[in-house]
Parts: structure tokens; sequence; C-alpha cells
């Protein structure tokens, strides 16, 4: 071991200039991780590899897109190339850079060339630290070395831009060629077109960075040590950049939560009004903010714009002034993949020997136009493409970016639906080939079994209890049961919930368990899922489906028949075999007394079959009672029962969409779903009593009070009080909240209430104290998630500390490490993030379906355009509605871009006259030469809906009120059953006649690729086309709706 010393010149946090010598220690004995010396772990372990490829740290930092390509493999990182791009690129692309060489995917390892004797090459005088990192000699010496030490094995690529490296050391040693990327791609990967297209899009996107104008467009951003000192004294805010999408262009904020500082003056919410007050600065960076002197503070604009939705926002007076600042300098970039649109070209922008600049406009409205060069502007023109963003110099107005992949032609379906995807960063190609080979098989060859260990191991529950399933119509991924019995003469009564042992075979750090982390839960889209897991585990050997030996972890609770109270808690792995597959229309029709047919006793004989019968029936009532009770103490804790739009979609055979039918809210729903919380609840007791500081819970914080103003004053509108001081007076208001008029309005009201709720998150116990693990909506000290581990990842991990739990009750240690608070941690905050994700991209795939079905039709004489509305915001120039036959919201105007404003006449019809608009806290009038026309809080108006459709983003919904009086088509034009029959036999004509168009559409389109392939997991009739069966089921009598789902089925 040779010892050296490393000379830093850093400076203080003012700004000082502090020469630091640190002990530098060199060692000969340095892991290379390579399968050739089976004496270290090895990682390059491929039999198949020809060579290891050692890129230089210009190429990691400016080329790691390319390097991030499956296809490569056996790459060596060096620390100095590793440490460069921590320097040079921030925290996010150095994340990325760990974390490809975490995954074993990729066969990628981190060699420490700078602690290596014969590989270290020390720092001249005076050289600077990035010129020390980009000297292609250091990562030469370590590519030497590594054929050296492999004695000649291997053959070394060492990959660099420098030209004059690659003359220079080319000749030096035949078992090092040293190649540029262009080059190694060429000669290597000849067919790999991805990586030739990134590579020259790339090297486009740094030959403009090198030749931007000199002249600035924006003040250049403070030094990360004046930013980090001003922060600390309160000059400077630190923050979030969240730019309205209403507004995107004059309008963002900072929330600065946690907040605090000497100004007592400053909330929550900093604005940043206009580009240059922006500084550069793109949705979600992290910045650091100056606040401008007061008189130049703004308030929010509470005008209605184009496609503004629901927002959630404390203040609702554009009066009042918030404090307003300006972006002094970016703490992190937080850019992404973008989604952009080629615009048709008008002439142009600006134009090279072999490339053209043109400016593409993204789908995302929140982010500015992104300045590409390409030598295809002609032929992406309408298209929708990925860019990353590069660079932002001061002295641009736009970044500069560069492609990645074309999606496809603006408008197509496919295209519009991974752009959803991509805007939320999901990401889920088909699993591998390896993640399969770790499945179990069960086919009608080779079935599968349990095996005889496992089944002496596990609490056999199989003759000792019934248990049966309760889920939607056609679901197919089963993961929870329930049982209940009565027993001691009963006394005792015995409520059992099983779900799914998904963990026995998803073992942690397989491949299978590294990307369902990466996923971290099954994504829904409109017309179609991602799954987490594979399907035969899924759809298969994990789903508790009847009649069937699965495996299971189990809660069983000893309850007092009496009381209901809890005498103790089992909690173990069992091996069950359900009896029963209910759904919860069947269950709840046993519950009613209702003739219902159970299709597992279809077969048995009429006493048998009665006696069966009678048996699930008492078993269903019992567990009914259960729940009751169960939900009752959580009432009294302070229970919130919340609203939100939902339907349900029916599914044939083939798991193809057949028909969407609103959800109807069934007792049996509650019963089940307390028993999950129950459940969840107990589990989560169980893992943070035994590691109070690294069991996974999921909190539900208390929503700021600000949030309920909306609620609190539609309320008072409608003569309620709301008390929202905790969750019982909330809870017991909104029970209050009851116009027996209208069912609407409370619907509204909880709907207002779900929208002011702050979001469930996960979180590790050691990182927050006990008081933070309430949550607020259930009304429950702890909770976990426990009863979903086929589709949510966070249930594996609970799995697996339950497990670990019960093993340690046992006085037998986890037969594995745990993982640390901070792993943890940082597994909570990606699920959180991915489960954001899902939801907006759910919601935003809705909204396209939704678009698709009213875009083909004419709203000026199609009357399924043509419905009621109701009220339930105020703006100052419109009014926000709820349209409840299609679950949708947008914004009505009331004054338009040319002053004009809605007169209604005598019989409620609306047009537009010149004229004024008054808002006030509970309606808003309209004044023109008809008179005056009032529009409260909750009226029911009739809007037309047509679809506002644009090039470069989504389409979005426009309603425009044509009546101020209730739309009257479910009093006025009830079909009868003939009509009722002929609708139907409508929807499934107009369904086939879409079905056949797209067909032939479909054969005069290029073929797929096969990844777009693979990704179609539903055929048609998609959502779109069946919203038009939900709105003549809206039409019928409520008896009528079971035979025509069943019908349709």
């Amino acid at each position: 071991m040779i010892k050296t010393e490393k000379i830093l010149h850093l400076k203080s946090c003012r700004g000082r200039k502090v020469r630091v010598v640190r002990e530098h220690y060199l060692r000969e004995r340095v892991p290379c991780y390579s399968s050739r010396f089976h004496t270290v772990p090895m990682r390059l372990a491929k039999t198949d590899l020809t060579h290891y490829v050692v890129p230089d740290a210009t190429v990691v930092v400016d080329y790691l897109e390319i390097l991030e390509f499956q296809e490569l493999r056996g790459i060596v990182f060096t620390q100095t190339a590793c440490q460069a791009v921590q320097h040079s690129k921030g925290r996010r692309q150095y994340n990325r850079l760990r974390n490809l060489l975490k995954d074993p995917r990729h066969d990628c390892v981190l060699f420490a060339n700078e602690f290596q004797e014969y590989s270290y090459c020390p720092r001249e005088k005076g050289e600077s630290q990035e010129k020390w990192q980009t000297r292609s000699v250091c990562v030469y010496a370590a590519a030497e070395w590594y054929y050296n030490h492999l004695a000649g094995m291997m053959d070394i690529v060492m990959i660099t831009e420098d030209q004059d490296a690659v003359a220079q050391y080319d000749k030096l040693n035949s078992g090092v060629c040293v190649l540029s990327i262009q080059d190694y791609l060429q000669r290597f990967w000849k067919q790999l077109d991805a990586a030739h297209e990134l590579y020259s899009s790339i090297s486009q996107a740094l030959q403009e960075k090198e030749s931007e104008g000199s002249e600035k467009e924006y003040a250049e951003h403070l030094p990360a040590e004046i930013l980090e000192a001003g922060i600390k004294s309160g000059r400077y805010i630190s923050g979030t950049l969240n730019v309205d999408k209403h507004r995107a262009q004059t309008e963002a904020s900072i929330m600065t939560e946690g907040f605090s500082n000497k100004n007592t003056d400053v909330s929550l919410c900093v604005l940043v009004r206009g580009g240059k007050n922006r500084n550069r600065a793109v949705h979600g960076d992290l910045v650091a903010v100056e606040l401008l002197p007061k008189r130049e503070w703004r308030g929010k604009v509470t005008a209605l714009t184009e496609g503004q939705g629901e927002e959630k926002s404390g203040e609702d007076d554009g009066s009042l002034p918030l404090p307003t600042g300006r972006v002094v300098g970016i703490l992190q970039r937080n850019w992404r993949d973008y989604v952009v649109t080629f615009p048709v070209r008008e002439g142009t922008q600006s134009q090279s020997r072999n490339s053209q600049r043109i400016l593409t406009v993204p789908w995302d409205r929140r982010i500015p136009k992104i300045r590409i060069s390409t030598q295809q502007v002609d032929a992406l023109q309408d298209h929708r493409v990925v860019v990353r963003i590069d660079s932002w110099e001061s002295t641009s107005l736009y970044p500069n970016g560069h492609t990645v992949r074309v999606l496809g032609r603006a408008g197509e379906l496919e295209t519009e639906v991974q752009t959803v995807l991509i805007e939320n960063c999901i990401h889920v190609a088909p699993f591998s080939d390896a993640q399969l080979r770790e499945m179990p098989v069960n086919s009608p060859e080779k079935p599968w079994r349990v095996d005889p260990v496992q089944a002496a191991e596990r609490r056999d529950l199989r003759e000792s209890h019934l248990v049966f399933s309760i889920d939607p119509q056609g679901c197919e991924d089963v993961d929870d049961t329930l049982s209940v019995r009565s027993f001691a003469d009963g006394k005792l009564l015995e409520l059992g919930v099983h779900i799914a042992d998904v963990t026995h075979f998803v073992k942690e750090g397989s491949l299978t368990d590294l990307e369902a982390c990466t996923r971290a839960t099954t994504y829904y889209l409109a017309d179609r899922r991602y799954d987490m897991l594979p399907a035969v585990l899924s759809a298969d050997l994990c789903s508790l489906l009847g009649g069937v030996d699965r495996y299971a972890m189990s809660v069983l609770w000893e309850l007092d028949a009496q009381t209901l109270a809890v005498n103790k808690v089992w909690y173990g792995r069992t091996l069950i075999r359900s009896s029963y597959q209910l759904h919860y229309e069947l269950a709840q029709a046993l519950l009613d007394g209702e003739p219902a047919e159970v299709p597992e006793l279809a077969e048995l004989g009429s006493e048998e079959k009665d006696a069966k019968l009678a048996e699930l029936t008492q078993a269903l009532e019992m567990l009914t009672h259960v729940a009751r009770h169960l939900r009752a103490q959580r009432d009294r804790g302070g229970a919130l029962e919340l609203e939100g739009v939902e339907v349900r979609a029916q599914l044939d055979e083939e798991k193809n969409i057949t028909a969407l039918v609103p959800r109807q809210p069934l007792e049996v729903h509650e019963t089940v779903a307390e028993c999950m919380i129950y459940a969840n609840h107990w589990v989560a007791r169980k893992i943070q009593e035994t590691f109070p500081h690294q069991a996974l819970l999921r909190c539900h914080p208390p929503p700021r009070q600000e949030f309920f103003n909306q609620l609190v004053e539609s309320a008072r509108a409608r003569g309620f009080s709301i008390s929202t001081r905790t969750n019982k007076a909330l809870a017991d208001s909104l029970n209050q909240a009851v116009d027996p008029q209208d069912p609407l309005v409370n619907r509204l009201l909880r709907m207002m209430a779900t929208h002011a709720m702050s979001q469930a998150l996960y979180l590790s116990t050691g990182a927050q104290s006990q008081d933070q693990y309430y949550h607020y909506g259930l009304a429950l000290d702890r909770y976990t998630h426990f009863t979903s581990p086929i589709r949510r990842y966070a249930d594996i991990v609970v799995h697996r500390l339950l497990t670990a739990a019960i093993e340690m009750e046992r006085g037998v240690g986890p037969c594995k490490a745990l993982a640390s608070n901070k792993e943890l941690e940082e597994t909570a905050q990606h699920i959180n993030n991915k489960n954001r994700a899902a939801q907006r991209a759910q919601k935003l795939s809705t909204e396209l379906f939704q678009c698709l079905f009213f875009k083909e039709r004419d709203p000026e004489t199609d009357e399924r355009c043509v419905a009621d509305a109701v009220i339930y915001s105020i703006r100052e120039n419109g009014v926000l509605v709820f349209v409840p036959e299609y679950g949708v919201k947008g914004p009505v105007y009331m004054k338009s871009r040319e002053g004009q404003v809605v007169a209604a006449g005598q019989d409620g019809s609306c047009e537009w006259q010149s004229g004024s608009v008054r808002r006030y806290t509970d309606h808003i009038s309209t004044t023109s030469g008809c008179g005056t026309s009032t529009f409260r809080l909750f009226d029911h108006i009739t809007v037309r809906i047509s679809v506002h459709s644009t090039q470069c983003h989504a389409d979005s919904l426009n309603l425009e009120i044509i009546s101020n009086k209730p739309h009257r088509s479910t009093e006025s034009q009830q079909p009868g059953s003939q009509g009722r029959c002929q609708l139907v036999q409508e929807v499934v004509r107009l369904a086939e006649e879409a079905h056949q168009q797209a067909q032939e559409k479909e054969a005069q389109r290029p073929k797929l690729s096969k990844e777009e392939r693979e990704f179609r997991q539903s055929k048609t009739p998609n959502l779109y086309s069946l919203l038009e069966e939900v709105r003549e089921l809206a039409l019928m009598d409520l008896a009528m709706v079971p035979q025509v789902c069943a019908t349709t089925a």
C-alpha cells in the first residue's frame, strides 16, 4: 500500500478559499469483478462477452444514454468518470448512473481506478479538477491495467471523443483498442439503429451548444456556494418550481413546505411571474428564489382559462397579493424525457450544412419550446417525438435538446397512449426471458403442485375453514380471500383475511423482484393495463382462484361473539383452497335473500346445494355483522367517507371490455373494504412494534385548512355548516349536509372534501416521529398496505417484514438482513413517485378516450353531446361544472374573449350578447340587453360538449351552456322496453362498425414495431366506443340495468 496526498481547493460557506490536504492510499489489489477471476464477486459474468468497454469521462458525461442500451454489456465505469458526472451533471444524472451500475441486467461495474497503484494518475500542478477528470490518460491507464490484469484473456475497448487520444493510444497496446463512439458503434453494433440515431442527435446538440451566440437573454445563475449561504441566512428561498398548466407563460410558483426563516411575511407559496423571472428554470426544477420588493408582489389569477379544470388552491381571491420573487439559481435540474411535436414548417428557422434547427412544441404546456437540431425536419412534421434537454445557456431564449425516438403521428391512438406513459415517466417493456425463466411452470403437461415441504411448514386451512373471495366480476388477479366461523359453542368468532403469498415466488434481489420494484405498481389505463408481475403469477399461481390449492399469508382474529373484542391475533403462512369465487353483485344478492345462482353449486343435488348455500349465506351475514362493527369503531374515531367518480368495466371470457357500468354502491363493498383495512391496520401494528425503525407504513397527513375554503363556502351557500377542525368534525358535518331534493349536493361536497385532502404516502418509521404515522382519512394510528401484493410493491415489502417479524417471534432470526432505514425510505419515496405517476396516467388516459368518444360526433346535432351539469365553483368569468352522466368536470364561460356574456331567455335558452359579468361568493350574474341572468352554486344547467383539438397538445373537452335549466332528457325521453332493446342493438352495431373500420385502417397503416405489438393488452371495442352504452344505461330504470348488463356481457 502506498500513501500519497490529494490536495483540494474548496470554498467555505462564506466564500473563502480553503486548501484541504487528504491522505490517499494506493493499493495493488483492487477488485476487477471479472468472471476470469473467481476469488472476487463477479459482475462481468457473461460468458458470451467478447470484450470489455471502458468509456472516458467525457463519454460518460455526454453520452450516458447510449451506454444505457441493454445490448451494450460489459462496461467498466471508472471512478474518475463517475465523479465527473457527479460534479458536472448534478445529483439526478449521477443517480441515473448509480442505478445503471446496480442493475444486474446491464453487466456494468465500477472500477476504483483512483485507488489502484498502476492506474492512478495524479493531478498536475495547477490543473483543474474538471480538466484532470476529462484527461484521457486517466481512463487509458485503467483500460491498460485491466488488459494486463486479465493476462490478455479479454480485449479492452476504450471509447473517447478525443481524437488526439485515439491517435496517441490506439497503437500502444494491441489488446487495448481506442475508438470514438461512432467508430465503436459502427464496428461492433452496426445493426443497432437506435443507438446510431441517438449518437447523431446528441452530437448535433453538442455542436449547436458550442456555436451559441454571446448576447445574454437571461441573468447568470449564482454559484452554488452563494446560493447555499443565502438559503441558510434567509435571503433566498428554496423550493420546487411548479408552473401553472393553464397560464404556463406567465405564472409559476414554488412551494416552500417546512420553510422557516427570519422573514415572517413569507407564506408557503411564492409566485414567480413571467419568463424572465423564471430565468431558465423548468417545471420540476429545485430552485433558489429571491423575493421582490413588496410593491411588486402580485396575486394569483382566478379567471378561467382554456381547458381549465379543478385546481387545489387555498385562496380564491386574486386581489390578495402573495410573496413574489425571481429565480437566482438552480439547485437541482429535474429534466426528464419530454414528448414534443414537430410543427408544420412555414420556413426553416435556422439551418447549417448538415442539419436544421427547429423549435419543437412540448405536449406538456408547462415546458418551454425546445430547440432541436435534426436532418429529418420534413419527415418528422406532425409527429410526436421523445426528446431530452441538454442545456439552456443564458444566451439562448430556449433550451437545446436532442431527439431520442419517434412515437408516431400525432392524433393516432397508440401514439397518444405512449405519450401519456412517457410524460409520466412510465417505462414498461415486456418482461425479459431471464425474468420469465425465474417463474414456476404451470401447464397442462407440467401442472404446478404444492410442495410437500411447504405443506408441512404452513398451517393447513383447506379442510377446516370456509374460504371465499368477493371481487369485481371478471377479476383475474384475486389477491385476497376471507373466512369467518363460529366456534366454542357460539361464544367465539374467528375472522380471517388470507392474502396471496407473492414473496414465496418473488425472491428478494431476483430479476423479477428488481423489475417489480422498478414498476412499483400495476398501471391501469382506459383500454389496457401493465402488470407489475408476470401473468403466470398475477393471473395464475398467486391468484387465489376457486377450487385450487394456493399459498397465502393470513391474519386470523379470535373475537368475542357478543362484544367482538379481539382476544388474540395469529399471523402466519397458510395453505388454502377457496371454495367460492363470488362477485360483488352475487354476494349482495345472497345477503338480500334474492334468488341467485352460485356457479360452484350448480352441479350439486338439491339437498346438498341448499345446505351449502345456507352455510355460505350465514358466513356472509356473519362477515357483514363484523364489518359493521369495525366501521362503527372507525366512525367514532373520525373516519371519512369520501366520494369519487368510478366506472366499472365489464370483461368477456377473453378479458376484453364489453361494457361500462357506473359502479353502484353496495354494502358488500364496504364489508370487504373494512376487512382489508382491519388486516392492514393489524399488520402495521405488528411490523412497527417489531421493527420500530425499519417498518414501511402508509400515513395520511391532515390537509391544510386553507384547502377547505371552497368546501366551506360552497356548503354555506346551500345553508350547511362544515367544520374542518378534526376529521371527526368533518365527517359529521358531511353526513348532515344532505339536500333531500338533490342528492348530488352531498356528493359534490364530498368530492370537494376529497380534492382538499393531502395525498397518502409511504414512509419508513425510522425517518418520521410516531405522531406522523396517523392516517387522517381512516382515523387509524398506524396503517400500511398488505392486502394487494400482486399489484403493489409496497405490499411485497410489508409481507417480507411480517415474515421477519414472525420468525423473530419464534426465536429464529431473519434469513436475510432487513433493509436499513435509509434504504427503506428511498424505496418508499420511489413507490410514492410511481403511484403519483400511475394516478396521473390513468386520469389522462380516461380524458383521452372521453375526447375520442365526442370527437366523432357533431355537437350541434347529436343529442349525446348535450347533458345536465351542476355548478360547483364560481370564477371571475365563468363557473366550473360537473357532468354526472359522463363523470366530466370542466369550465363553462360566462364571458367570451370578445367581451360578450351569456344571456338567458324566458325559456331558459342561452345566447351571447354584449354586456357585463359580476362575480359573488355564491353566484355569478350577467347583465345584457335581455336583463340579468344569475347562476348559483349547485344550480343544474344544460351544456353542449365538444372537443377542442390542437396539433401539439392533448385534446380537451369544451363545455358550452345552452340553457340555464336542467337537461330533462331523463324524464321526457324515457324509452320503453322496445326502445331499450333497439338502443342496445345500436350500441352493438356501432361497436362492430368501429371495429371493422379500425381493421381496415390498420391494414393501410405501416406495421407496428415488436415493442408496440407487445404493449397492446386489450382489444376493441375500446372505452370511447362504449361510453355511448353508459349513457343509455343511465337513462334506464335501475331494475333493467342488470338485465342489459347480462345481455352485453
